[in-house]
């Protein structure tokens, strides 16, 4: 089977979104140590909502900090590579990140985009929000034929 990329070679990726209350910034290792305070604080509750309720991560045991570095910088890897976005959700006011959206291709539709989302359990005014706009970002401005956004608690 041929290799198809998740996005054509000539699509430009977009290095952020301003949204209402938040902005998204490519996730990096320099987020490790406000990523994992986001995560590790909130992991309960993320764990129960429909993005992750049947995934492994959070692990519900958390994680050390250079573990969370690791992957961090994995995801940084395939956002060099193209294989897949990961974007930080920080606050517009004063940067604090917030959460984290994942934009990956389908393990049999590599065209299809599987987007996840989480926010911090105290910013949950944000969640609906941040998936608002990523919805109209995706549909407006990536080449994707088809986005499955899982949504709700």
């Amino acid at each position: 089977m041929d290799h198809v990329p998740f996005v054509p070679d000539d699509f430009t990726v977009p290095l952020g979104l301003v949204g209402d209350g938040f902005r998204l910034e490519p996730l990096g290792p320099q987020h490790n140590d406000a990523d994992y305070a986001a995560w590790s604080g909130s992991v309960a509750y993320i764990r129960s909502t429909a993005d992750f309720r049947e995934r492994s991560w959070p692990p519900a045991e958390g994680m050390s900090l250079a573990d969370n570095l690791r992957d961090l910088e994995e995801h940084a890897s395939d956002f060099a590579a193209r294989r897949g976005f990961t974007y930080t959700v920080l606050a517009e006011d004063g940067g604090d990140v917030v959460g984290c959206l994942y934009i990956y291709p389908g393990r049999d539709e590599p065209r299809v985009a599987v987007v996840r989302s989480w926010v911090r359990a105290d910013r949950l005014e944000l969640d609906g929000v941040v998936r608002a706009a990523v919805a109209a970002w995706l549909e407006a401005e990536w080449p994707f034929g088809e986005v499955r956004y899982r949504s709700g608690v």
